[in-house]
C-alpha cells in the first residue's frame, strides 16, 4: 500500500485545492491522513538524536538552543499559516503539545519499522522545522479494525501526558520518556517523543562499576515512586527498555502501562515481569514495578538474568543486594515487597516528593467545598437547616414527602402504592402466584394517572402501528399465557378526545415496582448517544457482575431500540438528533431483578431538549419521574481554552448561565423538606473525552468501572467532578448538585470521539457510561449490597 506520508509522495495538504483551515485541535474538518497526523502533548523541544538529556530553564522556556523548552506557537519553525510547497516532496504535521495547543511544521519522514513488543504499530524518525529530530509511534490503518489496539495507544498517549504535565519541568523527569505531540483523531493516530540518549542496559551488563549499578537502582526506584503517585504501573522496566547514559536512566514509552489498582492483564516475561503480572492475577500494583527492579539490579550485578519465579539461588553469593533481599524485594508476591517509597529511604535515594515538589492541588478549595456542601444538604433532610421548621405542602401529585434518612421507596409507588410505608412495620409478603398478573395500581408515566390492570384492554402491535385486541380468554395452556403477556401491551384507559393514545408493556403493570429515569439536557448535548451506550452495555452484560439481571420490557420495542440506536451506534455511526413530540413517550425498557427477587421496570425518558426547555404539556411527565441523569455538554460548560476551536467550529457558545433544560426540569419537580428535590440524581459530564487529559478527568475515564458497588470510589468521583466543575464553570453548572437531595457526579463519554460528518471515525468507545445508571439504581434500593440512598456518601 503506498504510504502518503513517505517522502517520494507529492504533499497532499499544500495543493491549490487546500482551504485555509484553523488550527483547533478538536476540527472534524482537518485532513485525517497520516501525512497530518495531528496534535502533539510535548513538553519541550524535541532533542536531536544524539543530544544529552537537559532539564528546562523555567526562566527562558523558549529558547531556542534548550532541548527542553516547550514545541508550541511561538517555535521559530512554527508554520502559523500553510504555505506554498517548495518542492513537490515538501508536508507539513500538526499535532498538540501537552497543553493541547495545535502547532504545525514543515516535516520529512524516515523509514518504517516495527518496534518490539507493540503489535499494529509503526516507529520511524520524523524531521521537524529546521532539523528537530522526534521519533513516532503511529498505529496502521490495517490494525484499527481491532479496538484494543486503538485503546491501547490512547491509553499510552494519556500516561504520556500525565507524567509530562507532572513531571515534566522537573530535572527528575528526564527518568521518563518525553512526549513532544499526539494526534489521536488522525487516520493513523500517532504520538511523537524526543529520541533518547544512551544505550540499554544490555549493552551494560557486567560493564558497571559499583556506584553505577547503585546509582541505576535508586533512579529506578524513584521512577517507580512517580510513577505509582499518578496511580501508574509502567509494567515494561526490561534492559533493553531501560537506558543509562552514564549518568541517569530513562525508561521507554509508557505503551503497557495501566492504572494501579485495575485488573492485571498478562504482560511480559521472566525474569523481568512478576509471576502475577505474567499470569495477569489480581490488581495492577506499583510494587509489580519493583520486581522488574529487583532482578535488573541482579542482572547488573552478576551480569546473567535470573528464572524469574523468586528470590535468585545464588541471592545471598551478592553482599551488596542483602538489604534488597532482606526487604522481600524479590518476592512473587506485590503485597510482600517494599512500597517505593520504602525501598528509597533503604537505598537512601532522596524522594522529590517528599518536598511537596509538583503536589499542589489546584481543585484542593473546590473539594473542601464539595464537602461542605455535602454536609448542608444532610443538615437540610435532617431537618436543622434553614426552611426545615416548617413542613411543604402536600405534593400536587398526592405524594408524601419523605422524612430524613427514611429508606426511599419509589414515588409511583408513594402515588398509587406498592411501596411499604417507611412509618410502619414491614408486613409480610404472602408468596406469589405466577400465574396470575399483579392488580394493583400503577401510574401511567406518560399522563400520570392510575392504571388498574384490565384484561379487555390488552393489545398487540403490527408492523404498521396498529393496535389489534389480543383475547387470551381461550387459552388454557400457561406457558403460552405468559408468552403472550410477554409481548403484550395495555391500553391507558385515560386517553380522551384530542390525546395521543397510548399504551403500557403488559409487565409493567404485572412485575415489581417501576423506576421511570429521564435524560435531561438541551439539544445536542449528546442524551441520545448516552441513553444508547448505556443500553448498548447493558445487553453486553455490564450490570451482571454487581448482581443484576436485564430483560427486555417488551422484546419487539426492545430490538427496534437496539437495532436503530444501540447497533448504528456500534458501527460508529452517528445518531440522529431527537426530534420534537407532542406526547412523551420512553425510548426503552428494561426488566432489571437481583438476587431471584421479582424483576422491576425500568423505563427510560429521552427527550429533545427543546421539549425539555420549555415548560409546556409534553414535560408534564417529569412530576412522576423517580430518577434524573442531567447530561453536561463540556462545550457549553467549561472555561477550556482547548475547547474554543471546537465551539467555533460546531457553532456552539459558552453559556454561563448554565443549562436551560436543567433549569427548566428542576422548576418543575417536587422538593422534600429543606427544599430540596425528592428523586435522585446523576450529573453526568458527557464528552468526556474532549477533556481526558486533565487530571481530574484522566483519574475516572482513564479506568474501567470497577466489578462492584463501592460508595468510597462514588463518593471520591463525585468529589473530583464537582471541583473540576466548580473550577472551570460557573456555579449554574452545578444546579443539579445543589438543588438534588442525592446527586452523585460522574465523568463519561457515549462515544469517545467527535464525529467527521455522520460517523466517528475510529469507531464508537463509550467510557463509563453506566455509572450514573448503576449509582440511580443504588439510591433507588435496586443495586445488591447498596442500601438505599447510599449513592452518594453522607
Amino acid at each position: 500500500m503506498t504510504d502518503p506520508n513517505q517522502p517520494n509522495q507529492p504533499n497532499r495538504l499544500n495543493g491549490p485545492d487546500r482551504p485555509n483551515r484553523s488550527t483547533g485541535p478538536n476540527r472534524s474538518n482537518r485532513s485525517t491522513g497520516p501525512d497530518r497526523p495531528g496534535r502533539p502533548t510535548g513538553p519541550g523541544r524535541p532533542s536531536g538524536p544524539d543530544s544529552p538529556d537537559r532539564s528546562a530553564d523555567p526562566s527562558q522556556p523558549n529558547r531556542t538552543d534548550d532541548p527542553y523548552s516547550p514545541i508550541g506557537t511561538d517555535h521559530p519553525d512554527h508554520l502559523s499559516e500553510p504555505g506554498r510547497p517548495p518542492h513537490p516532496y515538501y508536508q507539513e504535521l500538526e499535532f498538540l503539545t501537552q497543553e493541547e495547543v495545535p502547532v504545525r511544521f514543515a516535516v520529512r519522514y524516515g523509514e518504517d519499522h516495527r518496534p518490539p513488543g507493540r503489535a499494529g504499530v509503526l516507529a520511524r524518525r520524523v524531521v521537524l522545522g529546521a532539523g528537530w529530530s522526534v521519533l513516532q509511534y503511529r498505529l496502521t490503518a490495517s490494525a484499527q479494525g481491532d479496538p484494543h489496539a486503538y485503546g491501547l495507544l490512547e491509553r499510552e498517549v494519556a500516561a504520556a501526558v500525565a507524567l509530562e504535565r507532572r513531571y515534566g519541568q522537573q530535572k527528575f523527569g528526564a527518568v521518563f520518556a518525553r512526549i513532544v505531540g499526539f494526534d489521536l483523531t488522525a487516520a493513523e493516530p500517532f504520538v511523537l517523543y524526543r529520541p533518547p540518549g544512551g544505550r540499554p542496559l544490555t549493552e551494560w551488563a557486567g560493564r558497571l562499576g559499583a556506584e553505577d549499578q547503585e546509582r541505576i537502582t535508586g533512579q529506578l526506584a524513584m521512577a517507580v515512586r512517580l510513577l505509582g503517585d499518578l496511580d501508574l504501573v509502567h509494567r515494561a522496566v526490561a534492559p533493553d527498555t531501560v537506558r543509562w547514559d552514564g549518568s541517569r536512566v530513562r525508561l521507554c514509552e509508557p505503551y503497557a502501562a495501566v492504572r494501579a489498582g485495575e485488573a492485571r492483564e498478562p504482560f511480559g516475561g521472566a525474569p523481568w515481569a512478576s509471576p502475577e503480572q505474567r499470569a495477569g492475577a489480581g490488581i495492577a500494583d506499583p510494587r509489580d514495578d519493583l520486581w522488574s527492579v529487583a532482578h535488573l539490579a541482579y542482572y547488573l550485578l552478576s551480569g546473567r538474568p535470573d528464572r524469574g519465579e523468586g528470590p535468585p539461588a545464588d541471592l545471598a553469593d551478592y553482599r551488596r543486594l542483602a538489604a534488597l533481599g532482606q526487604s522481600g524485594l524479590f518476592s512473587p508476591r506485590a503485597a510482600e515487597r517494599p512500597h517505593p517509597a520504602e525501598l528509597m529511604r533503604l537505598l537512601h535515594v532522596p524522594d522529590p516528593l517528599a518536598t511537596g515538589v509538583g503536589t499542589a492541588d489546584p481543585l484542593g478549595r473546590w473539594r473542601a467545598e464539595y464537602d461542605l456542601q455535602i454536609a448542608r444538604k444532610h443538615s437540610l433532610r435532617a431537618g436543622n437547616g434553614p426552611g426545615a421548621a416548617e413542613r411543604p405542602d402536600p405534593d400536587p401529585a398526592g405524594r408524601d414527602i419523605p422524612g430524613p434518612r427514611t429508606p426511599r421507596v419509589s414515588l409511583l409507588g408513594r402515588i398509587f402504592g406498592g411501596g411499604d410505608d417507611p412509618g410502619r412495620p414491614a408486613e409480610p409478603v404472602p408468596p406469589a402466584s405466577p400465574p396470575e398478573p399483579q392488580t394493583r395500581s400503577r401510574m401511567c408515566p406518560h399522563c400520570l394517572l392510575p392504571v388498574e390492570y384490565d384484561e379487555r384492554l390488552l393489545v398487540t402491535i403490527d408492523a404498521k402501528g396498529n393496535r389489534i385486541p389480543l383475547d387470551l380468554s381461550g387459552e388454557r395452556r400457561p406457558g403460552h399465557v405468559a408468552d403472550a403477556l410477554r409481548k403484550a401491551y395495555h391500553l391507558c384507559p385515560h386517553t380522551v378526545d384530542g390525546d395521543e393514545e397510548h399504551e403500557l408493556p403488559v409487565p409493567y403493570l404485572t412485575t415489581g415496582e417501576p423506576l421511570s429515569v429521564a435524560l435531561v439536557g438541551s439539544s445536542s448535548v449528546g442524551k441520545t448517544h448516552l441513553l444508547a451506550a448505556m443500553l448498548g452495555e447493558v445487553e453486553l452484560g455490564g450490570l451482571e457482575p454487581y448482581g443484576l439481571k436485564c430483560r427486555p420490557l417488551n422484546p419487539e420495542a426492545h430490538r427496534t431500540y437496539l437495532r436503530e440506536r444501540v447497533q448504528s451506534l456500534k458501527d460508529g455511526r452517528q445518531l440522529g438528533r431527537t426530534g420534537q413530540q407532542t406526547f412523551a413517550r420512553f425510548a426503552d425498557g428494561l426488566l432489571v431483578s437481583a438476587g431471584g427477587a421479582t424483576p422491576r421496570p425500568v423505563v427510560f425518558f429521552d427527550l429533545a431538549g427543546e421539549d425539555l426547555a420549555q415548560d409546556g404539556e409534553v414535560g408534564r411527565f417529569l412530576m412522576g419521574v423517580d430518577a434524573f441523569v442531567f447530561v453536561l455538554d463540556p462545550l457549553r460548560a467549561l472555561r477550556l481554552p482547548s475547547l474554543d476551536p471546537l465551539r467555533e467550529q460546531s457553532g456552539l457558545r459558552r453559556r454561563d448561565l448554565g443549562d436551560e433544560a436543567f433549569t427548566t426540569v428542576l422548576n418543575r419537580i417536587p422538593r422534600q423538606r429543606g427544599g430540596l428535590v425528592a428523586a435522585p440524581a446523576a450529573l453526568a459530564v458527557n464528552k468526556s473525552d474532549l477533556v481526558r487529559f486533565e487530571p481530574s478527568v484522566d483519574r475516572w475515564l482513564g479506568r474501567s468501572l470497577p466489578g462492584r458497588h463501592d460508595p468510597a470510589a462514588l463518593r471520591d468521583e463525585s468529589r473530583d467532578a464537582y471541583a473540576f466543575l466548580a473550577h472551570h464553570a460557573s456555579a449554574a453548572w452545578l444546579k443539579p448538585f445543589d438543588d438534588c437531595a442525592d446527586c452523585t457526579l460522574h465523568f463519561v463519554a457515549a462515544t469517545g470521539g467527535q464525529a467527521r460528518g455522520d460517523r466517528f471515525p475510529h469507531g464508537a468507545r463509550p467510557r463509563r457510561v453506566l455509572a450514573p445508571l448503576l449509582s440511580l439504581f443504588a439510591m433507588c434500593g435496586l443495586l445488591p449490597g447498596a442500601e438505599p440512598g447510599e449513592g452518594i456518601a453522607r
